[in-house]
Formats: structure tokens, C-alpha cells, sequence
């Protein structure tokens, strides 16, 4: 069965860049805009990996992790930020909001597979 990914960011680019190298992967990709679409999304079907930005319009990844994380059908679901932050104090907060990983824009793709696979374990 194919592992199913929803990919949470406001620039379309990203998005694109990431749907192109995770279903060349053999992944199944959904995308959202922004928080809000990223928590709507996420509620009405269940993915086996979130990868979200932290910085969007509307809600911030930051706060749709922690709306996620506080529902039980969400908990085990993987949730990785890939975005340009990569302060400490930022990490040490989307860790205790529930974020599985952490990955810094720009990224390679090759990178954000071998993520996915580790997380999935797949």
C-alpha cells in the first residue's frame, strides 16, 4: 500500500518541489496551502506522514501541530518541518508541540526521501 503524504506550505514552488520528489518516491502526495487547510485536510483523512512548513499565512505550522496533537487520531502520525528556520529555541518548540524531525530549506530531494523512508519506516 501506498504511504500517503499531505505537504503543508504557502509557496507553490515548494509544494511542487516536494509533491515531484515524493511521488517519484512511489509516494501519494495532498497538499495544502496554509495551517488551516493543512488541519482541515489532515482531520478529514488520515496521512502516514505531514511535512509542513513553520512560517504560512492564516496558521503557522507551529500551532496546526499542536491542533493536530491534541486530537487522539493524530498522535502517531510522523510530522516533519522542512522550512528556513533552524534556530535552536525554534527546534526545542516544535519538539515539544509534537514535530517527529526537522529539515532546512533549501533542501534535496534525495534528502527529504530518505526522511520519509526513516519516519515510515518503508
Amino acid at each position: 500500500m501506498t504511504a500517503s503524504i499531505l505537504t503543508v506550505d504557502d509557496s507553490a514552488s515548494l509544494r511542487m518541489a516536494i509533491r515531484i520528489a515524493l511521488s517519484g518516491a512511489g509516494y501519494a502526495v495532498t497538499e495544502a496551502e496554509d495551517g488551516v487547510e493543512g488541519l482541515s485536510k489532515a482531520t478529514a483523512t488520515r496521512f502516514d506522514l505531514i511535512v509542513t512548513d513553520l512560517n504560512m499565512p492564516n496558521m503557522d505550522g507551529l500551532t496546526m501541530i499542536k491542533k493536530l496533537r491534541e486530537q487522539p487520531s493524530q498522535a502517531g502520525i510522523p510530522i516533519i518541518f522542512l522550512t528556513t528556520e533552524s534556530d535552536d529555541a525554534m527546534k526545542a518548540q516544535a519538539k515539544a508541540a509534537g514535530a517527529t524531525g526537522w529539515l532546512v530549506k533549501p533542501f534535496q530531494p534525495e534528502q527529504l526521501i530518505r526522511v520519509a523512508q526513516k519516519v515510515l519506516a518503508r
